[in-house]
């Protein structure tokens, strides 16, 4: 008797929207992280509510290609993002990390990069999803300025091979 072919719901996700990655509009590199420390360089004139990297939509996926040697770096990144939705008192920002899920692809990304794949279902809508921005929003001015976390942001800064590539999400009925 054979048995029917199941597969992982992520993992056919990411089968099924490899291919959309490769056409998705990427930020350049130069653009999404800061290049100095968050505390110190003020951010570019928006409008107000318009956020950079944000989901109009029900679920949003985020594919990010990290520095093949650059992977812990970006992992501490998100650790950090992790540990601060436990202390961040903004209901936004704690919603946001809450249905944030970070993977790590088996399969890599172009030229030896990582590729990892945030999804948010469900996206917190019109909110800002700049991984740095939100990183900024859950740490106390001090943490912000203190002279590791300054260090940290520009060693993260630069594990970042290529901009973020955002798919916008909705629901098939």
């Amino acid at each position: 008797m054979r048995r029917p072919f199941t597969t992982c719901a992520p993992m056919f996700l990411m089968a099924a929207l490899a291919p959309a990655a490769l056409f998705a509009q990427a930020t350049p590199p130069a653009q999404t992280p800061p290049a100095t420390a968050p505390a110190t360089q003020p951010p570019p004139a928006q409008p107000a509510g318009a956020p950079k990297l944000g989901f109009t939509t029900d679920a949003g996926l985020l594919l990010v290609q990290i520095k093949g040697d650059q992977t812990a770096v970006f992992e501490e990144l998100v650790g950090k993002l992790r540990a601060g939705a436990a202390k961040v008192e903004d209901a936004t920002v704690k919603q946001q990390l809450t249905n944030l899920k970070v993977y790590k692809t088996t399969e890599g990304a172009a030229g030896g990069n990582a590729l990892y794949v945030i999804l948010l279902d469900p996206a917190t809508k019109d909110a800002e999803y700049e991984l740095f921005a939100i990183a900024q929003k859950v740490m106390t001015p001090d943490e912000l300025r203190a002279p590791e976390t300054v260090e940290f942001f520009k060693k993260a800064a630069g594990a970042f091979a290529a901009g973020y590539n955002k798919l916008s999400l909705t629901p098939v009925k």
